[in-house]
């Protein structure tokens, strides 16, 4: 699953660790997610959306995902 979480970070100014700490996981998950070895549950997808205040839609792209 294609996600825009590393643009959507740097727009922010937020490091992984920052984010990290924002939806509650390792900031080695953030990395695994943005480089698409790992797709997040469906609960941590709408807390990485919510902390962007967007929905989970603008920031994963489920096209890959069929």
């Amino acid at each position: 699953m294609n996600n825009r979480i590393r643009v959507l970070r740097a727009e922010k100014g937020w490091s992984q660790a920052e984010l990290a700490e924002r939806v509650r996981v390792s900031r080695n998950s953030i990395n695994a997610i943005e480089n698409g070895r790992f797709d997040p549950s469906l609960p941590l997808a709408f807390r990485i959306a919510d902390a962007f205040d967007l929905s989970v839609e603008e920031v994963f792209d489920k096209t890959d995902a069929l």
